[in-house]
């Protein structure tokens, strides 16, 4: 990258600041895109069909713990009430890369009680043509340091 190109990266990354999280507020706003899930609330949840995950080992309930007090601080997550027959979020692992934990969960069960999006992803062509004039693309993951330009 030269150094134009990085200087017009730094004013687009300004222009744009508020998409980007601080350090008092981890998540950034992403006016207009907010996406709206419809829960079918219409039938009851089915009993508990699967095992328990494996209980995690102390290192890893250790990560869980500190991954889920984070998202509940920052209000990405909150405490819910269910019908004690199913654990419709779980199992909950952490998977290790290069000794950081990401928290990763299987939301199989809650899939089946949402409503499908009649076209849930946006045909190819649409996106590389909306994203082909475009200058820099990037995939940043919020509130990890998970960050490829």
């Amino acid at each position: 990258m030269t150094d134009n190109q990085g200087n017009e990266l730094s004013a687009l990354l300004y222009d744009h600041r508020g998409a980007f999280a601080l350090y008092k507020e981890p998540l950034g706003e992403i006016i207009g895109n907010e996406v709206d899930i419809i829960l079918n609330i219409e039938r009851r949840y089915p009993p508990l069909s699967r095992k328990p995950a494996y209980p995690p080992s102390p290192k890893s309930r250790e990560a869980l713990e500190i991954h889920i007090k984070e998202l509940l601080d920052v209000g990405v997550i909150g405490k819910v009430c269910h019908n004690g027959e199913v654990e419709i979020t779980t199992p909950v692992i952490v998977a290790w890369d290069n000794a950081k934990s990401r928290m990763v969960g299987d939301f199989r069960a809650l899939n089946t009680y949402t409503v499908p999006d009649k076209y849930p992803i946006p045909k190819i062509q649409i996106s590389l043509t909306q994203i082909s004039q475009a200058v820099y693309i990037s995939n940043m993951e919020p509130l990890k340091d998970f960050i490829k330009m």
